[in-house]
């Protein structure tokens, strides 16, 4: 309720972030003068903006299971099906949150958690990573998982990119009427083709700085994470071990649609800006130096 709560309060402040700058700026009155209906403006945006954002966030789980072919192993009478689901029931009672449904996928090192709402969630280990790490690594990585639940990081970085989107929609056609309008003087009813040129420019321009504001948030969670495994373990050396081996590990591709989510994911040079995941030796130093409360 509180994250539902949050996600509502997030679209009316980006409502009147919104409105207020146009107002300040002055651009109201030409805009409306010329055309542009500020209040439908606001709406399109936050439709445009949120929308997908939040459709992709409800059909997490089951987009997940379709494309990782993961098996659900709640109930299994296989031994280490059963010792993954009470390590993820024994960090979730610990977390303060439900049990989330427990899944193992065919592909190299990697695991992941996703799910609209922290006591529906989906937390899933390949096997490539039962293949090559220890039982307290693999526990340290479900810990990692279970912090993301409860951190209720789906969540969060749904209203971030929906922030993100609605600003883009928002921005690149207010300025987009300007310069239709005011540089190039288009005096016909409706836009004319500088308001859909510069439309299109800023789209992809502000889509780019938009892409580097929530890799940033990405990779401020994945610390979290990391040091959440190490208060629901104890201590932090599983954890430094787990992220120490699997820097040496490739991860793989996951589906587009749970990269962000991954535990681990491949390294990009100067696109680091751009990766929802910071590099292994950062993360295990920034682990090495974090004090347990």
């Amino acid at each position: 309720m509180k994250r539902v709560l949050l996600f509502l309060l997030t679209n009316l402040g980006v409502m009147l972030v919104l409105g207020l700058a146009v107002q300040l700026l002055g651009l109201n009155q030409f805009l409306s003068a010329n055309g542009l209906n500020l209040g439908s403006l606001l709406g399109f945006a936050l439709v445009m903006g949120f929308g997908g954002a939040f459709i992709s966030l409800l059909i997490s789980k089951p987009v997940a299971k379709w494309t990782t072919r993961l098996q659900v192993i709640n109930g299994s009478p296989d031994a280490t099906h059963a010792w993954l689901v009470a390590t993820v029931a024994r960090f979730s009672a610990a977390a303060g949150i439900r049990t989330p449904e427990v899944g193992i996928y065919e592909g190299p090192p990697n695991a992941f958690a996703t799910g609209a709402f922290k006591n529906s969630a989906l937390v899933a280990v390949s096997t490539g990573l039962l293949q090559s790490m220890t039982r307290e690594e693999v526990e340290a990585v479900i810990g990692h998982e279970v912090a993301h639940v409860a951190n209720g990081d789906m969540v969060t970085m749904t209203l971030i990119q929906g922030v993100m989107n609605t600003f883009v929609v928002f921005l690149s056609r207010v300025v987009g009427y300007v310069v239709d309008k005011l540089v190039l003087r288009n005096n016909q009813d409706g836009p004319g083709v500088g308001y859909y040129v510069t439309t299109v420019v800023l789209d992809l321009l502000l889509g780019v700085l938009a892409a580097l504001v929530v890799a940033w948030f990405s990779r401020q969670r994945e610390f979290r994470a990391d040091a959440g495994a190490a208060q629901l373990m104890g201590r932090k050396q599983p954890m430094i071990h787990a992220l120490a081996r699997l820097q040496g590990l490739d991860p793989g591709e996951m589906p587009k649609a749970l990269q962000a989510m991954g535990i681990s994911a491949r390294p990009g040079s100067w696109l680091a800006w751009f990766s929802s995941h910071p590099p292994m030796a950062q993360r295990i130093e920034r682990l090495q130096q974090a004090s347990l409360t």
